[in-house]
Order: C-alpha cells, then sequence, then structure tokens
C-alpha cells in the first residue's frame, strides 16, 4: 500500500485505522485525511513514540491491511 492508496482509500481504511491507534479522536483522524505524515505526527503524540516507530507501525498496518 503506498502514499497514494492511503489517500485514496481514507474513508475505508479510518476505521480500521482507528481500532489500531484508538487513542486518536475521529477530529484528529479527519484532520489527517489520508495523509501519511500527518498520521505518523498523530500517533507519535498520542503514544509518546519516536517518528521512526510511528512510521514503523504505519508500514506494519499497511502490510496487515493488504491481505
Amino acid at each position: 500500500m503506498n502514499k497514494d492508496t492511503i489517500e485514496g482509500n481514507w474513508k475505508e481504511l479510518k476505521g480500521k485505522v482507528k481500532e489500531q491507534w484508538g487513542k486518536l479522536t475521529d477530529d484528529r483522524l479527519d484532520q489527517v485525511a489520508g495523509k501519511r505524515e500527518q498520521l505518523a505526527g498523530e500517533i507519535q503524540q498520542a503514544y509518546g513514540v519516536t517518528r521512526d516507530e510511528a512510521n514503523k507501525q504505519i508500514e506494519d498496518f499497511e502490510k496487515a491491511s493488504k491481505r
């Protein structure tokens, strides 16, 4: 799944993203609107992880969503 896929399928993925990262509110997810870098920033802030860890979590999520 690439950056365009996240943005293009955001409405479909938003629910799965919320399941994965429950601390992210609907308002925060609406602001992200499928932008991968913004999602990483929100994960980083909400969960107190590094940017690298947030990106790794997104990559793992993307791999799992392909199945």
